[in-house]
């Protein structure tokens, strides 16, 4: 046994709790006057090395009273404040599993402590004889030496280890992941890359690419992350970070699901998977690329300070998407490269950012999944609304839950709700979709009374649904329609939407239109990677059940208007569209014709002009297409559209161009 040694530690904080004056007997001035941990370390090292070689040895294992100190503490500390730890620090054996091991009749690891330690072995001592800290190690030294008496003769032979570093590496969508080993991470700045999420949780050991950054649906960052951890223990550990800093942000660490994992992070390329091979290599990603650049325009546009491994980059999917992924050997090299971020490539400046295997993954699947150029579907027409469109009136008799995970189903709705489920209206259920056709965390859903809706509202406000809280107001079928069109609704009041304000419309401007069908010069042509698969109602062998909540198939198809116009959540119950067969567009023509409603003609003819002044009039947008050929003179090719149109399409004057 060496000699014992105490020292103080400066802290960041002076502020001491009362019961950490009683406990421990610090103060502040003495805090005030200590060194700083890295002296300490310093010191540490220099005493323990004296002993050793007093004692005729030269290496030493490091063992603690639990994990809590090594991995949450020292590891974390000495990373904030930039400084290495000794390898000794990233081998140690924890007391209590070890302690446990021997003893196995003892109580289990995580409720030992060194009090109840020494009572399981009958040592007598007193820890109130002792300064703090000093009785803790006095009594870790007389409890390993029971353990290696020769009464039990217990051999310390597998510590526990920290990574050095992060590994990063792909995964395949077969992989199997253990939920229980699986976070999310909440909060992080865009820039922020895997080895800045690995060093948050310094003294962690992070599954070898286990961090994977999300993207949102522009394939930008959304500030989130999903991180997998080695096992369960450590998972646990990380759970404990909830709300601690990365810069001067604090990052939210919830639970997540290994099929949340595997659906960031798998791919099943075998090209990707040999691209990401390499290890220790550092991604890099360019984004911005003008689809004409080759393999030959990156390189030389990285230039020869800045040299790629396997002298190529790679392009998702192998085709020219405006992404490309580039592997550095080193980190001097991608330093070298980053530099050049927003630097121009042709007439494009191009972005350049760390990036992770993840992301390469979501990137190829984004665009295996979606056509690169999108072909123009069949015309599309409204069709008469179901029966169970959202209700009109000022009765309310509807609720709004906003702030629902964005994994939530109709399923978990009804489960949120409860016993009020009986009370819903047949087809009463209606998620709301974003800008890009997802769940936008709000719902409405109708209730079969006033009353009932404002027990829901009350009971249901601000109740749990997996990891967040939803909030519950209680509104009308009109409020429903204001708040689809992009007004807000919340316990305050109700705001209009955009378009209903009289700094965006003239005075004549139509009120909203209450029933959901768009006239047919608001017809659009939509990027089939916008529009929803067409579904074709089918008749069904089997009787429908007996109280449905939420709306069959085919009213689930509903024109996407989110690349038309810069649009508040829709709901898919809103509006239904199929898609027309040749004779449906033909009658529609002909029923045009009679009532001289223009009809769009075949795809690859319409243009689309927007931002145009109120007082545009025709003359102006011929003129301004002086030199192309357009339709004829009557210029029935040329649709303004209809204050009705406006009202629901929400652009402020728009035409639209054959």
């Amino acid at each position: 046994v060496g000699t014992l040694h105490k020292s103080l530690v400066k802290a960041d904080n002076l502020d001491l709790s009362d019961q950490c004056r009683e406990v421990s007997g610090l103060t502040p001035e003495g805090l005030g006057k200590a060194e700083p941990l890295d002296r300490v370390l310093q010191q540490f090292s220099q005493l323990v090395s004296s002993d050793l070689k007093v004692l005729g040895r030269s290496s030493y294992t490091l063992c603690s009273d639990g994990q809590l100190l090594i991995r949450q503490v020292l590891h974390p500390e000495t990373s904030k404040k930039n400084f290495l730890l000794s390898d000794c620090f990233y081998s140690f054996y924890d007391l209590r599993k070890e302690f446990h091991t021997c003893y196995p009749s003892s109580a289990a690891v995580k409720d030992q402590t060194i009090k109840s330690m020494a009572e399981y072995l009958g040592l007598g001592t007193d820890e109130t004889e002792e300064d703090f800290g000093v009785w803790q190690v006095k009594t870790m030294v007389a409890i390993i030496f029971s353990m290696l008496s020769e009464s039990c003769n217990h051999i310390f032979t597998e510590p526990e280890t920290v990574k050095y570093k992060y590994e990063t590496g792909p995964c395949s969508k077969s992989e199997t992941v253990d939920s229980e080993t699986v976070i999310r991470a909440r909060g992080l700045p865009w820039q922020s890359s895997d080895q800045d999420i690995a060093r948050f949780f310094k003294g962690l050991n992070i599954a070898k690419g286990g961090v994977a950054l999300c993207l949102n649906a522009q394939g930008r960052r959304n500030g989130e992350a999903l991180v997998r951890f080695v096992n369960s223990e450590q998972r646990d550990l990380a759970l404990e970070r909830h709300k601690h800093h990365m810069g001067s942000r604090y990052i939210e660490v919830y639970k997540a699901t290994g099929e949340e994992f595997l659906k960031i992070a798998g791919g099943t390329s075998n090209e990707v998977a040999q691209f990401l091979s390499k290890e220790n290599q550092v991604i890099i990603r360019m984004r911005g690329l003008p689809f004409t650049a080759t393999q030959e325009d990156v390189l030389g546009f990285l230039g020869p300070e800045c040299p790629v491994t396997g002298g190529k980059a790679d392009y998702p999917d192998g085709r020219p998407t405006g992404d490309a992924f580039v592997l550095f050997s080193c980190e001097e090299y991608a330093q070298n490269a980053l530099k050049k971020h927003k630097e121009i490539l042709g007439k494009r400046y191009i972005e350049l950012f760390r990036s992770t295997a993840a992301e390469v993954q979501q990137v190829l699947n984004r665009y295996m999944s979606t056509p690169l150029i999108p072909t123009l579907p069949t015309p599309i027409i409204p069709v008469i609304p179901p029966p169970y469109t959202i209700a009109t009136g000022s009765i309310r008799d509807c609720v709004r839950l906003r702030g629902l995970p964005y994994t939530a189903g109709i399923d978990d709705i009804l489960e949120f709700m409860g016993d009020a489920t009986a009370d819903i209206k047949p087809h009463g259920v209606h998620m709301v979709l974003n800008q890009q056709g997802r769940p936008s965390g709000d719902a409405f859903i109708q209730m079969k009374s006033a009353d009932k809706a404002f027990m829901v509202a009350q009971k249901c406000h601000k109740k749990m649904m997996k990891d967040r809280y939803v909030e519950v107001f209680q509104c009308s079928g009109e409020e429903m329609n204001f708040v689809l069109m992009g007004g807000t609704l919340n316990r305050s009041g109700l705001s209009p939407p955009p378009c209903k304000l009289p700094c965006l419309s003239p005075p004549a401007y139509a009120a909203f239109q209450t029933a959901a069908v768009i006239p047919a010069e608001a017809a659009l042509y939509q990027p089939q990677a916008l529009l929803p698969t067409t579904r074709t109602p089918q008749a069904s062998a089997t009787a429908p059940p007996a109280v449905t909540y939420y709306p069959a198939q085919a009213a689930q198809l509903y024109m996407n208007y989110t690349a038309y116009y810069p649009s508040p959540p829709v709901s898919p119950t809103t509006v239904g569209y199929i898609a027309a067969p040749p004779g449906a567009v033909a009658a529609a023509a002909a029923a045009a014709t009679a009532t001289h409603t223009p009809i769009l003609p075949q795809p690859g003819a319409l243009v689309r002009m927007q931002g145009l002044p109120y007082n545009t009039g025709m003359k102006e947008i011929l003129s301004f297409f002086q030199g192309y050929q357009y339709a004829p003179d009557d210029y029935n090719g040329l649709i303004q559209l209809s204050d009705q149109a406006r009202s629901v399409l929400q652009a402020p004057k728009e035409w639209v161009c054959l």
